[in-house]
């Protein structure tokens, strides 16, 4: 047994020997300079690193609208009947009035207990159940919001819940490739300046990246005590404005010798 154990830690020893002998004394492997390691090591911390930033300001074509219905009764089926009965007329108004099938989508459709303390029984005690049903409508027709607004707000009724309007554009591909150059230009020109002042001569990009950022403003208003408070033949006023879309990048300029 003693000799396996001897002729095992001999073979060990030559193993480590060979290993060391096939290596630098800083740990490098034989053929391969210190040098061609630090280059590998820093490559990415080499340049000049920049970013740039582009907006365009554009108009949004289509408004996408938020609302629904909420009925609260005794019972589950006589809330859920009204609020079936509100959202078929909702729907109706909304097809009615030019929003395609395809634009409507439901967000959010939840059946719950309402509930109230009670100081006698010292407990919470049932007082009803709330149907809530809320759908998004895309409106491409940007002068009819206000007038869609108003008819879904009277054949949904007292049910009707509007949570609010924002505007976006339908295909933003073209602001983007405008705003990418508008990005481009701005950390070249920040990558000049920075290798004017260094003293040195501003090589090709070696790295790209970019982020784009389109905003949602969301303009909220109660919309329903706007037309309990107004005549009838007042439409609601809707304007959306102008809305901006940015888009950053991160470029890597060479530096030449």
């Amino acid at each position: 047994m003693k000799k396996i154990w001897l002729l095992v830690v001999g073979l060990v020893l030559v193993v480590a020997v060979v290993g060391l002998s096939g290596c630098g004394q800083d740990g490098t492997a034989l053929g391969a300079s210190s040098s061609d390691l630090q280059v590998n090591l820093n490559s990415q911390q080499q340049g000049i690193w920049v970013s740039g930033s582009g907006k365009v300001s554009v108009v949004p074509d289509i408004a996408i609208l938020r609302l629904g219905i909420e009925a609260q009764e005794m019972s589950v089926a006589e809330a859920q009947s009204q609020a079936n009965e509100a959202m078929n007329a909702v729907m109706s108004a909304l097809t009615g009035s030019g929003v395609a099938e395809k634009d409507i989508q439901t967000q959010y459709f939840n059946v719950n207990r309402v509930t109230r303390w009670d100081d006698n029984k010292r407990q919470e005690v049932v007082i009803g159940y709330r149907v809530t049903n809320m759908v998004s409508a895309k409106i491409r027709e940007m002068d009819k919001v206000g007038a869609i607004i108003d008819v879904v707000a009277v054949a949904g009724g007292d049910l009707t819940r509007i949570d609010g309007v924002s505007f976006s554009v339908d295909d933003p591909s073209a602001y983007h490739e405008e705003a990418r150059q508008k990005a481009m230009a701005d950390a070249k020109a920040k990558a000049e300046q920075l290798a004017q002042l260094a003293g040195v001569t501003l090589g090709k990009p070696t790295y790209i990246s970019e982020s784009s950022y389109t905003p949602y403003p969301v303009y909220r208003q109660d919309f329903m005590e706007a037309a309990a408070g107004a005549p009838a033949m007042v439409q609601t006023s809707i304007s959306p404005g102008e809305m901006e879309i940015s888009l950053n990048v991160q470029v890597t300029y060479a530096i030449l010798d």
